[in-house]
This record gives C-alpha cells, structure tokens and sequence, in this order.
C-alpha cells in the first residue's frame, strides 16, 4: 500500500520527458499515420468537423498530422487535449465538445465499440522483423503440427499477413485472428471466438483447450486480459522491441485466486461504489443501472462517482466506501489495487459476489458488455428468499455470518432516520451504518451563490503579484 496519499507535485516538476519508441519517424509520417486512408475517411463520410486522439507519446506529431489532414480534406480538424479516462478508449465526450462529427483515433485501442460518433482507428505501424519473429515461433513450437493460435497487439497488425505467409506452410494448424472495429457483423457460429476486437474460428474437436496461444507485442493489459480470459491456454509472446520470444510465466492460477479473493471482500462489503471509468463504451449506462439494481437486490448501497482516472489519492477520499468497482474497457478493467485503500474490482467479480445465480466455472470475464441482458454469458436474478428460508453462509476473511440471499425490492427501502429498521416480512432487524448515511449525504457543492443576499457592489482592484509574495504585503507590514 502506498505510504502516502497526496506529494507536493515536486517528482511531477523534475519528471524528464524523452522521446517514446513509438513516436513516427520524421520523414514517414504520411506511412505512419496512413494519411490517405484516413482522408478517404473523411471525404467518403462527408464530415464537416473531425476530431483527432492522439496518446501522449504521439501528441508532439498531433499539429503537423492536423495540418496535413485539412490540407488534404478542407475539413476542420481538432486535436484532442488530454482524455479523461484511458487513451485506448476513444472519447466522444471531448469530441462532442467541439460539435465533431466523427472521431480519427490514433495509436493503441481497445477496439470496444462507440456509442455515437463514426470512428477510425488509426494504429501506427510499428516496424516487425519478420525473420526473428519467425525464428522465435519455431524455438517456441518446434512440432509442426502445433495448434496455435496467433494474436497481436494492434500497432503490428499490418505485418501478420507476411508473418502468416512464413508460418503457414510449416504449421497447418496455425489460426492468425483477425481485427474487429465495431460490432461484428452477424452472430457468431460454432467454434468462433470474438473477445477484445479479434476474431478467429477453431476448429477443432476440443475446443479453444486444445490450442496454445502466441502473442506479438510487448507485456502490457492486453497480453494480462488475453492470458485471464483464455486461462485454459498455455501462452508464449514475442516482443518486437527486444526481438526476444518466451513462454509466459505468469502465474495465471495465483492472479485467478488473487480475484476470487476480491470476490470475496465484495461479498463482506456493506458500501460499493462504482466508480465510472468510460463514458464512450457502448452499454456503460446500461451496466450502471444493472449494478445499481444488483446491489440494492444484495442489501448492499452503492454510490456512482465519476473520478476520471482513478489513483490511490483519489479513491482514499471515500473512507466510508468498503469496496470499489470500476466500470471501464476491458483492458482497463483489471486495475491492480495493491496500493489503494480499498479493493477495486471488475463487474464481473461483483457479479460473483451478489447474484447467487452466477457460478465460478472457470472461465474470466473482462468485458462488461458480455454481462448484459442478451449477451452471451448473461444471468437472470434468481427470485427473492425469505430470509427465515436462506442458507447461513459464513465469510472466509472475518469469519462472522452473512446474508446469502436476494432483498425484496418493496421491502430493501430503508428509513434514513432509525438506527434500527425493519429487513423484511420476518421483521429481521438490520442496523443501518453510520458511514453510509454519511456518504449519502455528502456532496460538493462548490461557492454558495447566495442569490439575493449578497448586495450589489463595484469592482475593485485587488492583491497584484503571487502568492508567495502579494506586491502591497510590505506596506500593510
């Protein structure tokens, strides 16, 4: 845990910026940043204004690509400043601020689908040697009759047709994935996996169990979702950055158990709160209300807070919240909070924790919108239970007894008044907490406007200089 919460900003004052490996090269930008495809975009769409995204390492090329881009349509073109929340996501919220009519997202994305805005995604091509990657493949695989199924991070997307073409003829049962902007076009058949903007089609009798998976890119969130959701499959990586290959040793298992030990701090947890950590993924609003729906089901309050990034300083500000539960991409969703005040889990684990209908079956959900009413791993609310009728169940980390069932709806309401209030038709009681009715009332408010009680005056002039040291401090002195 972290030891502190809050700096004096002084490591942000002295912090060096260097140039990031993956910034363009100088001569190659209209390569890089595939100016005609993207204004074939623009033109084919007839937009008037067009937003550009660009990630931190890429925003020092953001006014010469902006440049070209207007030169190149006649379109408007703004640069987006910093987003609010992850730059894989795209931000249609800051792209609506300037009334945009599309949005061209540049660098690495998490390809979950918009809610709004037409976007184009616009990766950057980051070179590939073919050779040593190849030469890695066979060190890892050496029986050519390997399953394998091949997934690349995206700014290396543009060379897995050539790699493809080495590998094929040596392994016939080599699957490469493809990319998926949007949603995908029909549903899905037997044997396809579509999960985190890729698709590939297995078909063999085993299943997905039987193949092994081989990433090109470098260790980051989207090789950590890849390996949780597809733990059933060894995974070996090749980093084009150090040209290095490797079987991955992480340690699926232990990072499982380390989540279902936050499903069960979600199951103690009295407070959640759920904390907004995207505002362009389609179906956000529609996981808010299931949340919201499925802990007031599990007795539990759960309060909405809209922080932007979440950090340890930010989310210690809520000391009577037990539990956080971050709704964002699926690349951001596992947030490791060793160093926060609070656990902060996935919707998923939340989802373990308060609906007694959804078991653990061995296979990890990162992406919200699989949750929703609909989707593929969707799961109804079982009927309320008495709870004369319901199972004691006792915790595995307090060791006290704890509610296993369902609240009615008409009878969870709660009078805010009373220390002590009625649970349900069996006149159980349950003691309403202190801290709870606390957070429930505290909000920010800002000045007071104090409409009509403040009298009108003229303005004057006020203290000239800084802070430190206000121009007229020595003469009142």
């Amino acid at each position: 845990m972290a030891a502190a919460f809050s700096s004096d900003g002084e490591a942000a004052l002295r912090r060096e910026l260097r140039a990031s490996v993956a910034a363009a090269p100088r001569g190659d930008l209209d390569g890089f940043y595939e100016m005609g495809r993207a204004a074939a975009f623009v033109r084919d769409g007839g937009f008037r204004k067009v937003a550009l995204q660009f990630p931190d390492e890429l925003l020092a090329d953001a006014v010469e690509v902006a440049a070209r881009m207007e030169a190149a349509t006649g379109v408007e073109m703004y640069v987006l400043g910093d987003t609010t929340y992850g730059s894989c996501c795209v931000d249609e919220v800051a792209a609506e601020h300037v009334g945009a009519e599309a949005v061209l997202h540049y660098g690495p994305a998490c390809l979950s689908p918009c809610r709004k805005l037409p976007v184009l995604h616009i990766f950057g091509q980051q070179p590939l040697d073919i050779g040593r990657c190849t030469e890695a493949f066979r060190e890892l695989y050496p029986e050519r009759q390997s399953c394998v199924v091949v997934l690349s991070d995206v700014v290396y997307v543009h060379a897995m047709g050539e790699l493809e073409q080495q590998l094929c003829p040596e392994y016939p049962n080599v699957i490469f994935s493809r990319l998926i902007c949007g949603d995908p076009p029909g549903p899905a058949v037997p044997g396809e996996e579509r999960k985190f903007g890729r698709q590939f089609l297995v078909e063999a009798a085993g299943g997905l169990q039987d193949y092994a998976m081989f990433y090109v890119g470098a260790e980051g969130l989207a090789l950590t979702s890849f390996m949780l959701t597809w733990n059933c499959c060894p995974f070996s990586s090749f980093n084009p950055v150090t040209g290095c290959g490797r079987r991955e040793t992480l340690n699926v298992n232990r990072a499982l158990m380390r989540r279902l030990y936050l499903v069960e701090r979600a199951r103690d947890a009295h407070v959640v709160g759920i904390l907004v950590g995207t505002l362009g993924v389609a179906g956000y609003l529609t996981l808010l209300q299931h949340l919201q729906e499925l802990l007031r089901r599990a007795g539990k309050r759960s309060y909405t807070l809209a922080v932007g990034k979440p950090n340890p300083a930010k989310l210690a500000n809520f000391l009577e919240v037990d539990i956080f539960v971050l709704v964002a991409c699926a690349q951001n969703s596992l947030l490791d909070s060793s160093d926060f005040y609070r656990p902060v889990v996935t919707p998923y684990e939340l989802e373990l924790a308060c609906n007694p209908a959804r078991e653990w079956t061995g296979h990890y959900l990162t992406d919200f919108r699989d949750l929703l009413p609909g989707a593929c791993a969707h799961v109804e609310l079982p009927p309320a239970v008495p709870a004369a009728e319901a199972i004691p169940d006792v915790s595995l980390i307090t060791g006290e007894m704890r509610a296993t069932h369902l609240c009615d709806p008409l009878t969870s309401q709660l009078p805010p008044s009373t220390a002590l209030a009625c649970r349900d038709q069996t006149r159980a009681l349950m003691e309403i907490s202190p801290a709870a009715s606390f957070l429930e009332s505290r909000s920010w408010r800002g000045l007071e406007q104090q409409l009509g009680q403040t009298p009108v005056s003229k303005a004057v002039q006020g203290r000239r200089g800084i802070a430190i040291a206000y121009e007229d401090e020595g003469c009142e002195q």
